[in-house]
């Protein structure tokens, strides 16, 4: 495991000083570079929550992963580069308002002159750190604060289009990778997770996002949406072009 291969992997330099501006610009080319994606989920290709596998997947073979893979591999890299950081476990709340299996979404904490949350592995979220505290960060995709929920949670509330969504919450507890084995297995295998239905990849881009699931693309700039409906042939161009995968080397 290489902290200037995998650096390369998403266009980022070596960092000299461990300010918020070098950490936002690592969050941001990460999630522009490696994509959130399920395609081992769906081809029914185990995934183990060790850094030396899954760092031979994202940086020696160009590939992505979910949350548990993007954020174990950039926690390990964080840490690399002197930051203090650590795991954390969040709940997710689903749109309908009810709750996914506790404990299964996996973040980091970032402290510098106040603590941050910083997720490269929720998809369409936020593309930087958010203060722990309730300061209102706005980036392409919405606007984002956490705010206290009680003596031991925090929220991630995401303001957009003059609606508020609770997208999850977390204690501050430092968890081990290996804490999050059974989440793991279950958002690969069960029917509840919202990974074990049809391919879903996406990446943010500079002024929006671009996003395949199933045999439909969306691309999001500058607040206009455009939706396509992909054959077969052009969705492993799509996979190839947008997202640097290549169809053929997936499992089947």
């Amino acid at each position: 495991m290489n902290k200037e291969k995998y650096l390369e992997r998403f266009n980022a330099a070596l960092i000299q000083e461990n300010f918020l501006q070098n950490l936002a610009e690592l969050q941001s080319l990460h999630m522009q570079n490696i994509p959130f994606e399920n395609l081992d989920v769906i081809r029914k290709t185990p995934i183990y929550l060790n850094t030396e596998n899954i760092y031979d997947k994202i940086v020696n073979h160009h590939r992505g992963g979910y949350c548990y893979e993007l954020n174990g591999l950039f926690h390990w890299l964080l840490k690399q580069l002197n930051f203090d950081a650590k795991l954390i476990s969040a709940t997710v709340q689903k749109p309908d308002g009810t709750w996914s299996k506790a404990d299964t979404h996996a973040a980091i904490l970032v402290k510098l002159d106040t603590l941050y949350l910083v997720d490269a592995g929720f998809g369409d979220s936020t593309i930087s750190p958010i203060p722990i505290g309730g300061e209102r960060h706005t980036d392409h995709s919405g606007t984002y604060r956490v705010e206290k929920a009680d003596e031991l949670f925090y929220d991630l509330i995401r303001e957009k289009d003059d609606t508020e969504k609770l997208l999850y919450r977390f204690a501050t507890t430092e968890k081990q990778l290996a804490d999050f084995h059974e989440g793991c297995v279950f958002n690969q295998v069960s029917k509840n997770s919202p990974f074990t239905h049809d391919d879903l990849i996406t990446r943010t881009t500079a002024d929006g996002r671009i996003t395949l699931s199933g045999h439909q693309l969306t691309r999001s700039e500058n607040g206009n949406k455009e939706k396509i409906e992909l054959s077969s042939a052009d969705k492993k161009r799509v996979l190839k072009e947008e997202f640097g995968i290549d169809w053929d080397a997936l499992g089947k």
